[in-house]
């Protein structure tokens, strides 16, 4: 199937559009990496981040089938996206020795989106693979032409996270509601969700509140932290100036 072959374009737009379809929780990962970048950084997380992505992605669509038969990975890739989408949402990243906002990093927040993208590509890459039909070089092409649309998509769910910030949140517990789906999938448990149809359906939504609920107390733990922390110098200088400067009449 060569470039003349109509199959070949048929093919290829299929790809293109499999990839829009799948990708939509992949731009919501580089929107909330990058949030808390200046202005120049967020342009060069999201083009760093999708290109180096979709190489990712095309190494893992070769090798998809035989991944996505092992048991335990989608377990560790849930629990893994849960903690990604916990952190996000609080907008700090690990290792926060200096006061730093986490999120504030490039390197990190590329590397976030390369963890959560390719956590999140593991089922999406099923259905590229099906559509190139075994053509690695139709697979790769169709990759390719879809990097630009990804990351319009992260552009503006950046620009709309500016101006409507529950959509951090929404984001957020999208990243949960994906690892629930990936838990309830991996071969070593599939059987008996479905067998428990009920508990197999609100195991996505239990990972969305997880991600929300904890995310938020961690965040407004820190939060009450930090001013308390923020108290403590004041209330020693006040103090102090007593101290240094008794009321007269004593």
């Amino acid at each position: 199937m060569g470039f003349s072959d109509p199959q070949f374009w048929v093919a290829l737009g299929e790809i293109i559009l499999v990839n829009i379809v799948l990708s939509g929780d992949n731009a919501v990962v580089i929107a909330l990496a990058a949030r808390s970048l200046p202005p120049k950084q967020q342009k060069m997380a999201v083009l760093g981040g999708s290109g180096a992505a979709i190489v990712l992605r095309i190494i893992l669509t070769v090798a998809a089938v035989k991944l996505l038969t092992l048991p335990y990975l989608k377990l560790i890739g849930a629990v893994l996206l849960l903690y990604i989408g916990i952190q996000l949402l609080m907008g700090e990243d690990e290792g926060e020795d200096d006061g730093e906002p986490k999120a504030s990093n490039l390197a990190a927040a590329i590397r976030t989106i390369l963890i959560a993208d390719l956590v999140m590509s593991l089922d999406n890459v099923l259905g590229v693979a099906a559509a190139a039909k075994g053509n690695t070089l139709l697979l790769i092409i169709g990759l390719a032409v879809s990097i630009p649309l990804i990351i319009f998509g992260s552009t503006i769910i950046l620009k709309l996270m500016e101006r409507f910030p529950v959509i951090i949140t929404i984001g957020a517990a999208l990243l949960g509601y994906v690892a629930g789906e990936m838990l309830v999938t991996d071969p070593s448990v599939h059987e008996w969700f479905e067998h428990h149809t009920a508990v197999e359906f609100a195991i996505p939504i239990i990972g969305a509140a997880a991600v929300v609920l904890i995310g938020r107390w961690l965040s407004s733990r820190r939060a009450a932290g930090h001013a308390h922390a923020g108290e403590g110098p004041a209330e020693l200088t006040e103090v102090g100036g007593g101290d240094a400067h008794p009321p007269k009449g004593h």
